[in-house]
């Protein structure tokens, strides 16, 4: 921040705390695995009297694979974000951003989630309107003004469960909602349904997803791999922590009412895919369609299901970034996003066809790839507990996945040459991170059985809260 001007000095910069944010947050993986559940009391106040940085598995999985997209997107923006932006404060808005994401993975304390949220919104309000194209300022206006209600009902909504509690450390409300279960479900069944409205904004939730598709449309590409790979995940991440936490036991309403709303998601997306020809718009449904199959199986909240949502969870912050930078790549090269637009791509530049084809496959599911494991575990999840309709839902919504994409790609990288192709853009320069990302993604999915143990070490607290209630509280 202190030197604006300098874009070569704010990329080193840049670069160099991406890669040591990789190396820090690998340590603390590695660390939670060998010693279980970490926790940092700030200024020395016990917990619950003061605030907790927890890490956990999941948490740590998050921070993990948050900063591998980071260092990503920035290698990635050196070559297309253009000077005019750089020069405007983006890579501090990038590490903001990323202080708010991580920040929230890994806060203890419900009213510090709320302060985090906001760092990242602030940081996202600046990279939505920097470049301040008229396409920009119309969408940060809306997503704004969406947010800035969200922001209200979220401290509204804490406020509620402070009157009721008399704490704001998150294993604490565990543990005395525990002990009230029974006494004053209603009010506990509204904090609930409070929470969901806020975080449901955040992940893009049915009904509450009506500004995503619009606003995400508007940022440049390394921009939209950042809020698509993460800002929605962080919403979900919300989901899982507090439902699991605090109204697990609210099977009667809230529950229920979690597993409609994210397969009526599901349905949306998949109406919002196969209606469009164009990249963005297709893979930004799709990023519902990915909120409503993790969120289903968070209303189950078995093992399994959760097994699996963890797992699809991670597998789709990979690939969705993954997506967003080919289709910037496919946009530098052809000027559109729109596949009508051009044909023959496979022609000029193979190794980009190919990469989008792997990940075609890695998002609908396809085994061997990331995103089978995944949704193989929350489809049995949901078969076990006798959800039949969600499962299939699920099921039918990984064919439609395929179907909308593998349109875009015999229309746009097949048959003859047509549309205007710019070759003189850094081509292998911007490919480098899409390699980096798709690599991962086999990877993921290749040695699904040595990630297994960190997957089954995160869902461990979400099925019994017990673990994370006496990690962050000693006695």
């Amino acid at each position: 921040m202190l030197a604006p001007k300098k874009v070569t000095l704010q990329r080193t910069i840049a670069l160099i705390m991406s890669f040591i944010l990789v190396a820090s947050d690998l340590f603390l993986l590695f660390y939670v695995k060998n010693h279980g559940i970490t926790t940092l009391n700030i200024g020395n106040w016990r917990a619950p009297f003061g605030i907790t940085i927890v890490a956990d598995m999941l948490a740590a999985l998050l921070v993990v694979t948050t900063s591998f997209v980071l260092t990503c997107v920035i290698i990635y923006s050196f070559y297309t974000i253009g000077k005019a932006r750089e020069k405007f404060l983006y890579y501090p808005s990038v590490l903001f951003l990323i202080v708010g994401v991580n920040g929230s993975f890994l806060t203890g304390d419900i009213f510090n989630l709320f302060v985090f949220f906001e760092v990242m919104l602030m940081a996202s309000y600046v990279l939505l309107v920097i470049g301040g194209t008229k396409i920009q300022l119309k969408a940060t206006i809306k997503y704004l003004l969406i947010n800035v209600v969200g922001s209200a009902f979220f401290v509204v909504a804490i406020g509620i469960l402070y009157s009721m509690i008399g704490t704001l450390n998150m294993a604490d409300i565990s543990r005395k909602i525990n002990a009230l279960h029974g006494v004053d479900t209603g009010m506990i069944s509204v904090a609930a349904v409070m929470f969901l409205f806020v975080f449901g904004l955040k992940a893009g939730l049915f009904p509450l997803y009506f500004w995503l598709p619009g606003s995400y449309f508007a940022p440049p590409m390394p921009v939209l791999a950042l809020f698509g790979a993460l800002l929605t995940k962080v919403g979900v991440y919300a989901i899982i922590r507090t439902y699991s936490l605090f109204f697990a036991k609210e099977t009667t309403f809230a529950m229920p009412l979690l597993g409609v709303l994210a397969l009526i998601t599901i349905i949306l997306g998949v109406i919002g895919v196969i209606s469009y020809y164009d990249l963005k718009t297709i893979v930004i449904y799709n990023i519902l369609i990915a909120i409503g199959v993790i969120l289903f199986s968070v209303s189950i909240m078995t093992r399994e299901a959760m097994t699996g949502a963890v797992y699809y969870l991670i597998h789709d912050m990979i690939i969705k970034s993954a997506l967003f930078l080919i289709i910037g790549v496919i946009m530098a090269i052809t000027g559109t996003s729109t596949v009508k637009k051009f044909s023959g791509l496979m022609t000029v530049k193979p190794t980009l066809g190919w990469s989008f084809f792997i990940a075609i496959l890695a998002i609908a599911g396809i085994p061997p790839l990331s995103g089978f494991f995944g949704k193989l575990l929350m489809v049995e999840g949901a078969f076990s507990t006798g959800e039949m309709f969600g499962g299939i839902v699920i099921l039918l919504s990984s064919l439609f996945v395929l179907m909308s994409l593998i349109k875009v790609f015999t229309r746009g990288f097949w048959g003859e040459k047509t549309g205007k192709f710019n070759l003189a853009i850094p081509y292998k320069k911007m490919m480098l991170p899409v390699i980096i990302l798709l690599t991962c993604s086999v990877l993921y999915g290749i040695f699904s059985n040595a990630i297994y143990p960190f997957i089954s070490d995160a869902v461990d607290p979400i099925i019994d809260p017990n673990l994370y209630i006496n990690a962050v509280i000693k006695e």
